[in-house]
């Protein structure tokens, strides 16, 4: 474990618990690493939570170290290291730092560091012109949110695909048998009864007569079982008229007799003897093989329709198949959506799922770097682009140069905009005056109901400039409705000239808020002495 030299050590103390953070030395040349240092005293069997990421920004984390752990009984302190760097000179605070103990939270107190610049001897390295910037198309990159609904569709679809197997599975299991053979069986089953045995005769002619007309039903597709007796009879004999059923007459008024006697003995309390039962069965039985063999062969124009008739059932089926698939992936969606409303409210689900921009700017790549001059470093989610100042030609002459850098747009989620006047040497600059301007300069732009507050304000590192902040309405250009905004505009007068950091977002935004938040704690008016 290192030795720490520097002694910035700020300590807090919660409940019992103590978090101190230290830094091996203040100061460094642009890419050396300091030692960041965060030690808890709590309890053994207290958790804690480090921070974690680039919480430590204005400075980069190089690197993460595994936390140590020391033994005083019955307390532990927990330790761990980071390396922090920055490629840029100046004066950086290092902010406090958020650690979650078991018995609440604690934050660390900022810390001063200042990066140097590595001094160049111009005897022995060469100096070269700056270049002209170069402007590149920025790369596509689909939103995040596209990327988790995909993920979900994903998943509901494999589900549903799932869902859709093991029920088609089930389905193939139990595939009806061919009714020839289920009239077999069920011929197998009624002698394998106790109905003759036990003289319950009534119910033996039931179940055989049901057999039969079962069985006629599904292969002949006469209604045999909504006939009475005659009326099936009278069916069999047209059919067999007709030549769709080559059966005998001598077999047709057999089981004719069957049939009435099955009638006498459910209607008319009529009592057959086993003898008789018997070969009854055993007819039903012959008379099944006869109907089996008494259909006659389809003809071409039968199958041709019977072909299309199993097509139109299949495209059915189909129908039904993708739509039970498309129910299914709804009440999944449906019910996904109802439970993360309910459990994390309706925000959660619109950023995380459906995406929202400031949320993706917020958590995405931010980058340092310095613009105009006189220079202001910033640090932004997005590199600001060059853009361009209209003024009247008598202003122009009062200045030695100005400059604008732009991202977003006074319509979008998120509008930042730097200016940066250097005047000439004799040129007076009332920085109030200039302030005053910011109201007609809105109006310009298309806003009204502007609000405006004007305070001081401070960087960290000390430089007081003036802050006009507040709200206006914009007019949404395709909807013509009302846009509510928030903005802060910072005004400074340094070296010489005239800084101005103007940033607009959407009214309630909490994440534009914690972006602005973010950008002010990084605002740094860089000398050319630094």
């Amino acid at each position: 474990m290192l030795y720490f030299v520097l002694a910035f050590i700020f300590q807090i103390q919660l409940y019992g618990q103590t978090a101190n953070a230290s830094i091996d030395r203040d100061s460094i040349l642009i890419g050396e690493q300091i030692k960041y240092r965060i030690e808890v005293d709590t309890k053994a069997e207290d958790s804690v939570i480090f921070p974690e990421g680039q919480t430590f920004v204005p400075l980069e984390t190089v690197e993460a170290f595994p936390i140590d752990t020391l033994q005083i009984e019955p307390r532990l302190i927990l330790i761990r290291e980071y390396a922090l760097t920055q490629f840029d000179s100046g004066q950086y605070t290092i902010p406090k730092q958020f650690i979650q103990l078991k018995n609440g939270q604690v934050f660390t107190d900022s810390i001063r560091v200042i990066v140097n610049n590595v001094v160049v001897d111009t005897t022995k390295q060469k100096l070269y012109p700056i270049k002209d910037y170069i402007e590149v198309d920025k790369a596509f990159k689909f939103p995040t949110w596209i990327w988790k609904l995909l993920l979900i569709i994903l998943i509901i679809v494999v589900l549903a695909y799932i869902i859709y197997r093991f029920w088609q599975h089930k389905k193939e299991q139990k595939i009806k048998l061919p009714p020839y053979e289920q009239a077999l069986k069920a011929l197998e089953n009624l002698d394998r009864s106790k109905f003759i045995e036990e003289r319950n005769l009534r119910e033996y002619y039931s179940m055989l007569t049901f057999i039969s007309r079962k069985y006629l039903e599904d292969e002949v597709e006469v209604r045999a079982m909504e006939y009475t007796t005659q009326e099936l009879i009278y069916d069999l004999q047209m059919r067999k008229d007709a030549g769709k059923i080559k059966l005998q007459q001598e077999t047709i008024h057999h089981f004719k007799q069957i049939l009435e006697r099955a009638d006498l003995a459910k209607f008319a309390r009529s009592q057959p003897d086993v003898l008789t039962a018997k070969e009854d069965r055993k007819f039903i039985g012959s008379f099944t093989e006869e109907v089996n063999t008494a259909i006659p062969e389809p003809t071409e124009e039968e199958l041709q329709k019977n072909k299309e008739y199993i097509e139109k059932i299949a495209r059915k089926k189909q129908r039904i198949k993708w739509a039970a698939i498309a129910a299914i992936v709804l009440l999944v969606i449906a019910s996904a959506t109802t439970y993360l409303i309910a459990s994390k409210g309706y925000d959660y689900v619109k950023d995380n799922v459906f995406g929202n921009p400031s949320k993706e700017l917020l958590e995405g790549n931010w980058y340092t770097s310095s613009y105009g001059y006189p220079p202001v470093s910033i640090t932004t989610p997005e590199i600001l682009i060059r853009g361009d100042i209209e003024m009247a030609e008598d202003a122009k002459q009062m200045l030695v140069g100005n400059e604008t850098f732009v991202f977003g747009g006074i319509f979008g989620e998120f509008y930042v905009v730097i200016s940066t006047l250097e005047f000439q040497e004799k040129m007076k600059f009332d920085l109030d005056t200039a302030v005053d301007g910011i109201y007609e300069n809105l109006e310009a732009k298309g806003a009204y109901n502007i609000l405006t507050k004007k305070d001081e304000y401070k960087t960290l590192d000390g430089i007081k400039g003036v802050r006009v902040s507040g709200s206006f309405a914009i007019e949404n250009p395709i909807t013509k409705n009302d846009i509510k905004k928030e903005y802060q505009i910072l005004n400074f007068g340094e070296m010489g000239g005239y800084q101005q950091i103007t940033m607009i977002y959407n009214a309630e935004d909490t994440y534009a808020e914690e972006i602005v938040q973010r950008i002010l704690n990084s605002i740094e008016l860089k000398n050319n002495n630094n």
